[in-house]
């Protein structure tokens, strides 16, 4: 599982390294706000997703082997939450990034 939290921060990483130039000032981040100026963000935002990402990884690992040990039903159902956050995270920071390029 780390090296597919590894090949996502990856991914991101290069879709920002080749966007960069073509990424405005502000960047719609804020979507449960109404439709307009109040959905744009600093471009320098878009940095959290990734750092959240990794948080709730971590957080995720560290209540598995802290609370559940060796319990197999908790340990898959852990790993399809990691996979999950993961994935969403990914997609949701690509969408954006080649949204508004």
């Amino acid at each position: 599982m780390p090296l597919t939290l590894l090949s996502a921060n990856i991914l991101m990483l290069l879709a920002v390294v080749f966007k960069f130039t073509s990424l405005p000032p502000q960047i719609p981040l804020f979507y449960s706000r109404p439709q307009g100026e109040l959905q744009l963000g600093e471009w320098w935002l878009i940095f959290l997703i990734p750092l959240l990402m990794n948080g709730l990884f971590l957080l995720n690992t560290f209540a598995y082997h802290r609370f559940f040990g060796e319990n197999e039903f908790v340990k898959t159902f852990f790993y399809y939450i990691k996979l999950f956050i993961i994935i969403a995270f990914t997609v949701i920071f690509l969408r954006i990034i080649f949204l508004v390029t």
